[in-house]
């Protein structure tokens, strides 16, 4: 999958309150990078855990929970946007599917 775009996370994690998600986030864009998905339950087999919110937009848990991270995945572009990332808490103040 393509991730539009990667320099979005590496903003994430330079961030003092985030730097401690720099390697999740990094894992996580690796594996990303050598998916590909034609669905939904393509992505769940990589990613059990993955929720899918609405609008195309699936959240994954980074570090354990500590972090959300949402994205808007297109399976015929082979693409997948970064929308928002933050704490758990953040996340709870945010509508996911509008991210």
């Amino acid at each position: 999958m393509r991730i539009i775009a990667k320099s979005r996370l590496r903003h994430y994690w330079i961030q003092k309150m985030y730097r401690s998600a720099e390697q999740p986030l990094r894992a996580w864009h690796d594996e990303i990078k050598q998916a590909h998905w034609k669905n939904f339950n393509d992505l769940r087999i990589d990613f059990p855990k993955a929720s899918l919110v609405g609008n195309g937009r699936v959240v994954f848990d980074i570090q354990g929970g500590t972090f959300r991270l949402i994205v808007k995945v297109e399976f015929r572009m082979n693409a997948v946007f970064i929308r928002f990332f933050g704490t758990h808490k953040e996340y709870d103040t945010i509508n996911a599917s509008e991210a």
